[in-house]
């Protein structure tokens, strides 16, 4: 029973619409309605601005690292789950959020946000690289593919050293995740049309 309230709680974190809300709440707009129609960070820089951009960053990243997390309060220390699969729920809960008729993000935040949780110098390592990866392509999708990609093979590394299969298998997921939500910008990217950040 603690294991299917911890995934409950779980997902329903990952499904917090921030951008939905903060849209809403503070910008009277629907981020649904404009730009990409993602309830993304992405989305909500072009649409809401920086502000609001890095607000919902913020929060899509701490949906992942709380989830992370809740095997350490009291009384689910005795559970027996591994924190990475609550993370997973997390991602699948930002993906598909109940509180926004299962239409939500991109995994991206999120799954950074679990990083975080778990080993924050991987988070860091990732963070580095989407950073780079921006800075030189100035496309937010291509830069977090590319994050994917390389966190992933960092774990296969990290798993050699450390033994740490769990974290191997979820970033794996993760990524499959991150390219599945971003087949759109993989046909747009071809085709060269992919918006690009203009404040770089």
């Amino acid at each position: 029973m603690e294991i299917i309230i911890l995934i409950l709680i779980a997902y329903v974190l990952g499904s917090i619409p921030s951008a939905l809300w903060i849209g809403k709440l503070f910008y009277n707009t629907d981020v649904r309605q404009h730009g990409s129609g993602n309830l993304g960070a992405t989305n909500t820089f072009r649409v809401l601005g920086k502000t609001a951009g890095m607000l919902v960053t913020i929060i899509d990243i701490l949906k992942g690292t709380a989830a992370v997390l809740l095997p350490l309060l009291p009384y689910f220390s005795s559970a027996g789950i591994h924190p990475l699969l609550l993370g997973v729920f997390a991602v699948i809960g930002h993906m598909f959020p109940v509180f926004a008729k299962f239409k939500g993000g991109k995994a991206v935040a999120t799954s950074g946000g679990v990083l975080l949780g778990y080993n924050w110098p991987i988070f860091i390592i990732v963070l580095l690289t989407f950073l780079i990866a921006l800075k030189i392509t100035k496309m937010v999708s291509l830069s977090s593919m590319i994050v994917a990609v390389v966190g992933f093979i960092y774990c296969i590394a990290f798993y050699l050293w450390s033994g740490d299969f769990y974290l191997m298998i979820i970033v794996g997921l993760m990524g499959v995740f991150i390219f599945y939500r971003h087949r759109a910008n993989i046909a747009r990217i071809k085709a060269g049309t992919e918006s690009k950040v203009k404040w770089l």
